[in-house]
This record gives C-alpha cells, sequence and structure tokens, in this order.
C-alpha cells in the first residue's frame, strides 16, 4: 500500500450541492429557497427570537430571581449535626463520610441550629459568627 493509493471508502464522500447553476441541474432560479420573502434575499433573516414583530417570548416573561452557579459547591452543617457526629476533628472530608454533605461540597459552613455541648475542632470548615461563639464556649477551637 502507498499513500498516493488511499482512498475513501465507496459512497463516503459525495459532491457538494451546486445551487442556482442552472435549469438542468434541478436547483436553478431560484437555487432551493422558493419565491421573494426575506428568507429568500442574500444576507437576509431575523436575529435569534424574532417573533416577526410581536414582543418577543424572552421580553414577555418577567426577569425574576437569581441562581447562583457555584451554589452546588456550598454545604451548610449545624451545630446539632457536630453534636452527633463521633470525632472530634472534623475536616470536609469526615462531614462527606458521615453523609452530612454532598460529595461535590468544597466550601462548608456551620450554623447556629441546635446545641453543641462537647468540644469540636474545625479544620478547613468555617462558621458563622454565632456558631464560632457556640464552638469556643464549648472549648472547641475554629482554625
Amino acid at each position: 500500500m502507498l499513500l498516493n493509493t488511499i482512498k475513501p471508502a465507496s459512497g463516503a464522500k459525495h459532491a457538494k450541492r451546486r445551487v442556482g447553476r442552472g435549469i438542468g441541474s434541478g436547483m436553478g432560479k431560484t437555487a432551493g429557497r422558493g419565491h421573494k420573502g426575506q428568507k429568500s434575499r442574500a444576507g437576509g433573516y431575523h436575529k435569534v427570537g424574532f417573533e416577526g414583530g410581536q414582543m418577543p417570548l424572552q421580553r414577555r416573561l418577567p426577569k425574576r430571581g437569581f441562581k447562583s452557579l457555584t451554589l452546588k459547591y456550598n454545604a451548610e452543617v449545624s451545630l446539632a449535626d457536630l453534636q452527633l457526629l463521633a470525632v472530634d476533628e472534623i475536616d470536609v472530608p469526615t462531614l462527606k463520610q458521615a453523609g452530612l454533605i454532598g460529595a461535590r461540597a468544597k466550601v462548608v459552613k456551620v450554623i447556629k441550629s441546635g446545641e453543641l455541648t462537647r468540644k469540636v475542632m474545625l479544620k478547613g470548615v468555617g462558621a458563622t459568627a454565632g456558631a464560632k461563639a457556640v464552638i469556643e464556649a464549648a472549648g472547641g477551637l475554629v482554625a
């Protein structure tokens, strides 16, 4: 086999349709564009979402709310959850293993919900001001 003898499989390649090249081609005169109208003209078409002058759907609907794309990487843990946890040193992998946060969570914050009576040490986990005060009052540490 030589490089100059290689050919694609038969039927794999076919000639591009040449429109507007005479009546004998089967695609002459209007070249498959129909008769008149904006879509038959060169360079004539509407912008995306255009509805012929009617107010487009994306402008008729009200603007409402906002959903952060980074929200799926954030997680919350309550003080009550930490109370039930068996370990004293708490970090993100520990919380994932316990099933308290999702697998995709990257940023974790402890919120002041419930009570905490035992000493815990947070590593790489944030806490709200109220939660931090409760943790430190119980003899814990937020690192």
